[in-house]
């Protein structure tokens, strides 16, 4: 079955939840009850990626980010889930690698070739990168690509400066795409939906957040990221059911 990554900001100025998650305290409870709800994957995150959001340090990042990581670090011994930390600063990164993060979410291509870097000296360690780099014509890290290639997960950024046609455009290739690689898809609560329905108020977007989830799944995407975790686990398992895909006990 596709796995599920719940997303935990823990920031002030996120769309979706800014603010709710922003004390360690209200991190960890809400990680721990994603993981309750099926999360395979909770994805930490200490800044906004949103348009228009003021870019913080690694620094700032760190400080919000490393208290969740590490009231979390003894569930990972428990609980049978993986960290994912969702950053594109290189020093948080390797930081959270050493609190159990197993997976860098990097959502831009420039710091790429260091987040390799860490997965060199890190084996057990993944990375999701945007995919357009897999066709970089840059051979120094074509070559490094290739590498990693089993260890790699392709986002191809919903929602990134991107148009409802290109968005669409992106969800009906899943499958050209996942002949490259691991796909991972995050449009959960982004303006896709709205643009698609015309839906204006805040929060209904929940049955064509779980349709893109569904359709991802059934096209090759190996993981989907999303804030709807409960809703989200129980639509796959269905779908897996009608698949003849073994039922859970």
């Amino acid at each position: 079955m596709c796995k599920v990554m719940g997303i935990v900001n823990v920031t002030p100025d996120s769309f979706s939840d800014g603010g709710k998650f922003n004390t360690p305290e209200e991190a960890i409870r809400r990680a721990k009850n994603l993981v309750e709800e099926g999360a395979a994957i909770i994805d930490i995150g200490g800044e906004s990626t949103r348009p228009g959001a003021t870019p913080i340090s690694w620094e700032e990042e760190w400080a919000r980010i490393e208290p969740v990581l590490a009231g979390l670090n003894f569930q990972l011994q428990t609980s049978n889930f993986q960290l994912s930390v969702d950053t594109y600063h290189p020093e948080t990164a390797a930081r959270a690698v050493r609190f159990g993060a197993t997976i860098i979410n990097c959502v831009y291509p420039e710091p790429v070739e260091a987040m390799l870097e860490i997965l060199v000296s890190n084996p057990g360690v993944e990375l999701v990168i945007p995919s357009k780099l897999i066709d970089t014509k840059l051979s120094t890290l074509n070559s490094q690509l290739s590498t990693f290639s089993s260890r790699l997960y392709l986002d191809p950024m919903i929602g990134f400066g991107t148009t409802r046609e290109e968005d669409l455009e992106i969800l009906q290739t899943i499958p050209e795409l996942a002949k490259k690689g691991r796909v991972l898809i995050g449009a959960s609560r982004k303006r896709i939906v709205k643009r698609l329905t015309g839906e204006k108020v805040p929060g209904k977007d929940l049955a064509g957040n779980l349709t893109i989830a569904l359709w991802a799944a059934m096209n090759g995407a190996d993981v989907v990221r999303v804030h709807d975790v409960r809703e989200t686990v129980q639509a796959l398992k269905v779908l897996s059911a009608l698949k003849g895909e073994a039922l859970p006990e």
